[in-house]
């Protein structure tokens, strides 16, 4: 495993395999109603630190990005983890018809893939998740967290914690 805390909430994976175990290190820390909107490019890892937070919650299901489903739900863990993929819609008002407003911040987690585009629309409270590819070895991701507001900064918390644990 290889896996960087680089600083406070940024984090450096160099394998496909680290990112899902990044993610895995985040789901103990989930509570229901958690928001995380996950952003980077096509192919960024965005799903594979899904995968990781589902297995991490406790469901071995299959996980792929849900882009023309909208969302999956992977409820065979701890808590369930709707996992959406907004990179299809192009306008806030299509948001109503991926049944998003029925879970989001109430029931499970919600991860949002491409949700940054309606970040105002969507949640008061979130936790962003950036991951970017290196530039020199594309197997290399950086993972930057954002808190917005009090849960999301207990989240933060929590979250880099496990990973200085994990690295003890």
């Amino acid at each position: 495993m290889s896996l960087e805390r680089l600083g406070l909430g940024t984090y450096k994976t160099a394998r496909t395999a680290d990112t899902e175990h990044f993610g895995e290190l985040v789901a103990p820390c989930l509570e229901n109603g958690d928001v995380l909107i996950l952003t980077g490019g096509l192919g960024v890892g965005k799903t594979h630190f899904t995968k990781g937070v589902s297995r991490g919650l406790g469901d071995e299901h299959m996980v792929t990005s849900p882009t023309f489903a909208l969302m999956a739900v992977h409820d065979q863990g701890r808590i369930p983890l709707f996992h959406f993929d907004l990179y299809r819609l192009e306008h806030a008002y299509e948001l109503e018809d991926t049944g998003i407003f029925d879970v989001l911040g109430y029931e499970g987690a919600c991860l949002l893939e491409w949700g940054e585009q309606f970040q105002d629309e969507l949640a008061d409270e979130y936790l962003s998740v950036t991951l970017r590819r290196d530039e020199d070895d594309s197997d290399v991701r950086t993972i930057a967290l954002e808190a917005h507001g009090e849960r999301a900064t207990e989240l933060f918390d929590l979250i880099d914690k496990a990973v200085q644990d994990e690295l003890a």
